[in-house]
């Protein structure tokens, strides 16, 4: 099923990001927890797309496991940077061989080497192919609250998620964010800009320093107070901090849903009791 069809519901949808291994040797442990949050019958779930496309194998396998498995849509995730246009539409293919009908279009990191091809530099320019040589996909793209890292300010950010969505891309999905805020006063910006496209909610659950000093190292995600007191008094005993980390997520995750944000995705990190705990959390709301 199309995502863009499950979010024109309009109803409430919870969704789960697992990411692929790095090495052959690691793929029957992780293919075991993707489909272990995949039983949890979630709205749809997404399979990342390692740097370079080392790992494309593998996020399209996990892809169509969940899917005929478990029998829920798969989002599966394909970055340009260092691919070359024929790589890009040799995982096209593949996609499509296994039945896949949702892939999330992005840019991806530039490698630390520096080495990029030169057939895409932006995400759009993946996106626009997509729409033109695989028009029956559904098309999903990243924006940033809080702006992409790259970016010149914010204004700016939005002008390429504009691009993104005049390219063809069919629905958003949020980097991380702790402080609901800055999503509500984004959401009120890119409408304003005429941005009309479903925007699903990135809920990061944060169980573990090792998590926080990660996210603020790449990204750069403002921490609220209110997060940072749970750090600081939690942060030295991993078990509370995990309960609390997740106790935190459902809490956005509540009030966004409240707020009629009814699109929530939230990156499990390969963790099928976190999604667990969350799924649980939310019962009686969903």
């Amino acid at each position: 099923m199309k995502i863009k069809d499950i979010l024109a519901k309009g109803q409430p949808t919870l969704s789960f990001e697992v990411f692929p291994p790095k090495e052959e040797s690691n793929f029957a442990s992780v293919e075991k927890a993707a489909l272990e949050i995949a039983k949890l019958n979630p709205s749809f779930m997404s399979v990342t797309y390692g740097a370079g496309g080392g790992t494309s194998q593998y996020t399209v396998q996990i892809a169509s496991d969940i899917q005929s498995t478990c029998q829920v849509p798969a989002l599966s995730h394909l970055t340009c940077v260092s691919s070359t246009r024929e790589k890009v539409h040799s995982v096209l293919r593949e996609i499509q061989a296994h039945g896949i009908e949702n892939v999330l279009a992005l840019r991806g990191d530039i490698p630390k080497d520096g080495k990029v091809e030169k057939d895409y530099q932006y995400a759009s320019q993946l996106i626009r192919e997509i729409r033109e040589t695989c028009p029956e996909l559904c098309i999903g793209a990243a924006c940033y609250p809080e702006g992409h890292v790259e970016s010149v300010n914010k204004t700016v950010d939005i002008g390429h998620l504009k691009e993104k969505v005049e390219a063809g891309c069919d629905f958003v999905t949020t980097q991380m964010f702790f402080d609901n805020n800055i999503l509500y006063n984004y959401l009120y910006r890119i409408r304003e800009k005429g941005i009309t496209v479903p925007v699903v909610a990135g809920i990061m659950p944060v169980t573990n320093i090792s998590q926080i000093k990660r996210i603020c190292s790449m990204s750069g995600t403002y921490l609220p107070a209110r997060f940072k007191a749970i750090v600081d008094r939690f942060g030295d005993n991993p078990a509370a901090m995990k309960q609390a980390g997740i106790a935190y997520a459902t809490e956005q995750i509540i009030d966004l849903i409240a707020n009629h944000v009814n699109g929530i995705h939230v990156y499990s990190m390969n963790k099928p009791d976190v999604a667990a705990q969350i799924k649980n959390n939310l019962s009686e709301i969903l």
